[in-house]
């Protein structure tokens, strides 16, 4: 693996063709609920968005689903140490992007899985946190490896429709609540851009928080050579600059998130 081009791995978001016409702009919501299978997949997906947002007064909330405890190329790392990290992190992250609680599920790194149990977990958080808009991971994307990824998709969707409906997890005693809109990053086919025009700097600074990733996600070796590592962090920062400017080109912006909206939640 160590001729990857790992700059191709920045944010794979927007890799095929969009189709049909492109929305931009939800109206900012009040609340907003972001959905990822591991710490750091919140920035990468949806960092500028939601940065843009908790600049206007948006309480937003972050819902880690694994514990990261398998994010890292050393075999000797040990686990718990591991998942403490990226914990701080994830909450360092959240705070660089303009606040918000973060919660973690903590289910095992690479066995997540989409079933009733973590249907009910989502669908929890979503009716005590009564979020307007859901953002999380595009389950439909196809090829794509990582099955903790697919799956958290899949939890988020299924929690979306248990939550709105009574007769799921009724023994939970909370209302049922049914979101305006769904975002879905790394989207198989986008539909909606969200302009994030001067909110790079705080989605690179919030993945840069990661730094337990530093090497195996975003190309930055920290046992290098300073200068190199300087280098190899200012080509990571560079390349989420061009998918943000390829993103948004999809709709005429200058740097843009780009998902696949659902609004028929």
């Amino acid at each position: 693996m160590s001729n990857v081009d790992r700059s191709a791995r920045v944010n794979p978001v927007n890799d095929l063709a969009a189709r049909g016409a492109m929305t931009t702009d939800l109206a900012r919501p009040a609340v907003a609920l972001a959905i990822g299978a591991h710490p750091d997949d919140i920035e990468f997906g949806c960092g500028a968005t939601l940065a843009k947002w908790a600049s206007q007064g948006t309480a937003i909330f972050h819902l880690v689903l694994s514990d990261g405890s398998k994010g890292s190329w050393d075999p000797d790392y040990d686990r718990g140490a591991l998942v403490a990290l990226r914990q701080a992190e994830q909450r360092r992250a959240a705070t660089l992007l303009g606040g918000g609680e973060v919660e973690f599920c903590d289910w095992v790194d690479g066995e997540l899985r989409n079933s009733p149990q973590a249907q009910e977990r989502v669908a929890r958080s979503i009716r005590t946190i009564r979020p307007d808009v859901v953002l999380g991971h595009d389950p439909w994307r196809r090829y794509r490896l990582h099955p903790d990824h697919r799956h958290a998709g899949f939890i988020t969707t299924d929690a979306i429709v248990a939550a709105r409906d009574p007769h799921f997890f009724a023994n939970q005693g909370l209302a049922p609540h049914r979101p305006s809109a769904l975002l879905l990053w790394e989207a198989d086919e986008p539909n909606h851009v969200e302009d994030v025009v001067g909110f790079a700097d705080t989605k690179i600074a919030a993945l840069l928080a990661h730094e337990s990733q530093h090497q195996s996600t975003m190309g930055i070796d920290a046992t290098g050579a300073e200068g190199a590592s300087v280098q190899a962090a200012d080509a990571f920062a560079q390349g989420v600059k061009d998918q943000l400017s390829a993103h948004g080109a999809l709709a005429g912006i200058t740097q843009g998130e780009s998902f696949h909206l659902i609004t028929e939640t």
